[in-house]
């Protein structure tokens, strides 16, 4: 396992892909379109050799060199931001990639309101929306780096086609310590409650735990879930706590449409109908500010977590 406490999730990236290339040289690619030093992977091209390709802006040139390189035994590690991944290179994910029955992992960075100032066209709150279609494809949203390198060695480990989404930059707290196992589990209990559910993801996963305290105050007893996968949804978890507290609150930085909200929507109404509100984005786009304004700004804060599992239990 490598040492990725204390670094910002990029810093984590990079370590991490370095370390398996390591492991299995000859295997193991980086592929970066024209972003390395956004994600600190340049001093990769030292370590990697030929083994790291900078393709240039052609993100859908980039998707489709990870799977000639899975063709000829190769593994790729494809970075660049949500967006750019998701929407503009949709389709060869989609053919070359996932219909081909390749494997690779791409990892989407910049995710929702942490892309700041580069502002609307590139603050992706549907990246999760569009690769969730995909037939067999695994799609984790991590929160910290010790979890971000567990989903970087089980896309390895596993194969397959996965999509990682991350923020760049240090989180505002480190969820996990190191060597914490994950195991095959898709979602993990923060903090046991017995009146609501608040399943939350990336970032939202500390504003879920803070909402818990809020709520506390007032004698609500919230249990905090991480829903770091969200394809496959890691439903016996999530059914365990709501058939439990009888009452979910879904928490992303994210379009509440096919997203967490949407999976945990799913899983509900096909197998234990429960009421439900998702904080995420709502018919806006992005724009420029800071991750704190924008967050307040989208409705993303402890606050409005608290708040909106107080009218849900005041529905109910």
């Amino acid at each position: 396992m490598s040492d990725v406490v204390g670094l910002e999730m990029r810093q984590a990236y990079a370590k991490v892909v370095g370390d398996l290339y390591a492991e299995h040289p000859g295997e193991v690619y980086a592929l970066e379109a024209d972003l390395s030093s956004s994600m600190s992977t340049s001093g990769l091209a030292e370590v990697m050799g030929a083994s790291y390709v900078n393709v240039g802006i052609m993100e859908a040139h980039m998707v489709s060199l990870a799977a000639g390189l899975n063709l000829t035994g190769g593994f790729a590690f494809a970075h660049s931001f949500g967006q750019f991944l998701a929407r503009r290179a949709m389709d060869q994910i989609f053919v070359s990639l996932a219909y081909a029955g390749l494997s690779g992992c791409l990892v989407g960075s910049d995710a929702g309101v942490t892309a700041e100032h580069n502002g609307g066209t590139h603050m992706t709150f549907e990246d999760m929306g569009i690769v969730r279609v995909i037939p067999k494809v695994t799609v984790y949203e991590v929160s910290d780096p010790v979890q971000f390198e567990f989903a970087l060695r089980d896309a390895y480990a596993r194969k397959g086609l996965t999509y990682i989404r991350t923020i760049r930059k240090a989180p505002k707290l480190e969820v996990y310590p190191p060597g914490v196992d994950f195991g095959s589990a898709g979602a993990r209990v923060l903090r046991d409650g017995s009146d609501v559910t608040l399943v939350a993801s990336g970032i939202e996963v500390v504003e879920a735990l803070e909402a818990a305290n809020l709520l506390a105050e007032s004698g609500i007893q919230a249990e905090v879930i991480d829903s770091y996968r969200i394809k496959p949804l890691d439903a016996d978890v999530i059914l365990g706590s709501v058939r439990k507290t009888g009452a979910v609150v879904t928490c992303e930085n994210h379009n509440v449409i096919n997203g967490l909200g949407s999976a945990v929507a799913e899983v509900l109404a096909e197998q234990a109908p429960t009421p439900q509100y998702r904080i995420g984005v709502r018919e806006q786009f992005g724009q420029v500010g800071t991750t704190d304004y924008l967050m307040q700004h989208y409705g993303l804060t402890a606050p409005v977590i608290a708040e909106k599992a107080k009218e849900l239990l005041a529905r109910s």
